[in-house]
């Protein structure tokens, strides 16, 4: 399991250095800063993935806390979701060291 948390891990992280460098060159490009919210970089993906974030952001998809915290999420940028995303899946992957030591009994 934690070797699935780890690989995950990877590849939120290598997803969101993506999308940081892509965010760099445009900003670099526009000569300010240019940041792409998760949103957009979805409905980027293609008519299948702007379906689905349409969808979810349907007000009869679930209680009002759900769609509140939907809504800041996919406003956010996705370098961002996707760096926290890597961060809490190696944490849910790591494996503590033994408090008495490699060599104890």
């Amino acid at each position: 399991m934690r070797l699935l948390l780890r690989l995950a891990s990877f590849l939120a992280l290598a997803v969101a250095v993506l999308a940081g460098t892509v965010d760099a060159i445009q900003s670099v490009a526009a000569s300010q800063p240019a940041m792409t919210s998760l949103a957009d970089a979805i409905s980027a993906l293609g008519p299948d993935a702007l379906n689905w974030v349409h969808g979810l952001q349907r007000t009869d998809a679930g209680p009002a806390i759900w769609l509140a915290a939907l809504q800041w999420l996919l406003a956010r940028p996705a370098f961002a979701v996707f760096l926290a995303l890597a961060l809490l899946l190696w944490m849910a992957g790591y494996k503590k060291r033994p408090a008495a030591g490699r060599f104890a009994a």
